[in-house]
């Protein structure tokens, strides 16, 4: 592998890793808030494709982009609120086998209405590769790296200094006494499902596209969907920092790993998913917890 081989599968798996961070985000943000991993997200992602796929035509693309990403939100304010907040005498694990039962219902139903069709949802920069200082980078990674940067930067600064922020935080920190200095756990639990669909609603704007994987809305995009569950394990599940980081190592190990290289004949692209998974493992025999994720301590 050349050197301009080297930066050019980098700069793309940057790409894919600022799509990964924004789901892993999802994950991270709807756990903090809730302690339930959300097995949903996959569907999340696919309503908001669908959103767009059925729209573009009527609305042109960028309209319909912003109603799948609101779609996306509210599908997911509706599952928490429809269902999982009329549950909150069951425990975690139930929740999240309620969200597994969400995600079956909602794929099947989008991939039959898409059908054989299996479209391509990046309209404006799909397949059209940029050409720098002998490079080549995809439009679309370059595109996801930029808006995945501005939209993580505009959390950060929310998750920090906004009321929603300090409510997030402080009931992560302790939901009972979060409640006695007035805080509604019913709403920030709301929020944080409003906006992990949100987040959902704009990765399937890149991740549907020849560019990211060559799969269209339907099973793949799904399937890819929830490699950023290993990103958020990775991180940390309760890290929104851990998140990003996790995202962004999934995406160049991607990238890095489905190259051919004459010395490592196993390499390519069957063998890039597995590599995070592998990475995955290493990471969680060294630290149980995550890069980033709480250790939590018990009393003997």
């Amino acid at each position: 592998m050349d050197l301009a081989t080297f930066v050019q599968l980098f700069v793309n798996g940057l790409g894919k890793g600022a799509v990964y961070a924004l789901l892993a985000l999802g994950f991270v943000i709807i756990f903090k808030a809730t302690e339930v991993v959300n097995f949903a997200h996959g569907s999340l992602v696919l309503v908001g494709g669908y959103v767009v796929y059925a729209l573009k035509d009527t609305l042109g693309w960028p309209a319909a982009a912003l109603v799948g990403i609101v779609s996306a939100a509210l599908a997911g304010l509706i599952l928490e609120r429809g269902l999982l907040a009329n549950a909150r005498s069951a425990d975690h694990n139930s929740l999240a086998l309620l969200t597994i039962g969400v995600d079956v219902i909602i794929t099947e139903e989008i991939v039959r209405r898409v059908g054989a069709d299996i479209p391509f949802i990046g309209d404006p920069y799909d397949s059209q590769p940029i050409q720098l200082a002998g490079v080549t980078i995809f439009r679309t990674q370059a595109i996801a790296l930029v808006v995945g940067a501005v939209l993580i930067t505009a959390f950060f600064l929310a998750f920090r200094f906004s009321n929603w922020g300090v409510a997030m935080r402080a009931q992560a920190e302790n939901k009972e006494a979060a409640a006695l200095m007035g805080i509604r756990s019913s709403r920030v639990t709301a929020t944080a499902w409003l906006v992990a669909g949100a987040l959902a609603g704009v990765a399937v704007l890149f991740m549907a596209t020849q560019d990211f994987s060559g799969a269209g809305l339907g099973r793949g995009t799904h399937a890819i969907a929830l490699i950023a569950f290993p990103a958020a394990i990775l991180g940390g599940l309760d890290s929104t920092a851990g998140a990003i980081v996790g995202g962004l190592i999934v995406g160049v190990t991607e990238a890095l790993t489905s190259a051919n290289v004459d010395f490592l004949p196993f390499l390519g692209p069957e063998f890039s998913k597995s590599a995070v998974f592998l990475v995955m493992l290493v990471v969680l025999v060294i630290r149980p917890s995550g890069l980033f994720g709480t250790k939590e301590l018990s009393r003997v």
